[in-house]
């Protein structure tokens, strides 16, 4: 098994679940026991400011959404750029945080760059390979323009993308009219 860590999962269109449909996932484990990631692409309507007036120390100014990580309760996360605050590196430059000192340092640092996520996605051993092999996912590394990407259209960007990395070698070749409709 080749593992899948750092990886984004964007979900296709056959797959059934309505907790993952048009999501895009950042795997942050994946190994022969299962697999961990946070759903990127899920807004809440609940602030950072709002959760922080309730549960931190002190109170931060950031208005970002709080995402839904995933259908799995679970802490808050952090995805952040800050390496001294890193519980655990997801891919270079970006790092997971879920201890309260660290996320009250993250929200309220302006030079910290973060996402906040409450719940998580997670996959038994083999489940995740599973619905890989049914066409459940298509997959392409991660990188931190996916991960901090703001808009509601991350789902279609990285699906975008994807297809351009598979369609891409075949339009450069140079016996293709430049006019599609002399195909």
């Amino acid at each position: 098994m080749t593992s899948l860590k750092g990886h984004l999962l964007v979900a296709s269109r056959q797959l059934a679940d309505p907790n993952f449909r048009e999501t895009v996932v950042l795997l942050v484990e994946h190994n022969g026991d299962g697999a961990f990631g946070i759903v990127l692409n899920r807004p809440s309507s609940t602030t950072v400011q709002d959760v922080w007036s309730q549960v931190g120390e002190a109170p931060t100014e950031s208005t970002e959404s709080i995402n839904v990580g995933g259908p799995v309760v679970g802490p808050l996360m952090a995805l952040h750029n800050a390496e001294q605050l890193s519980e655990a590196e997801v891919l270079p430059g970006v790092h997971l945080a879920t201890h309260r000192d660290h996320l009250n340092q993250i929200v309220r640092s302006p030079a910290v760059t973060f996402r906040l996520f409450s719940g998580y996605a997670g996959w038994g051993g083999g489940q995740l390979e599973a619905e890989l092999e049914a066409g459940g996912w298509l997959t392409r590394p991660a990188n931190r323009d996916y991960i901090f990407y703001q808009q509601d259209d991350l789902w279609r960007k990285v699906g975008h993308d994807i297809t351009a990395g598979v369609l891409g070698p075949m339009l450069k070749r140079d016996d293709l009219p430049h006019d599609p409709s002399l195909n």
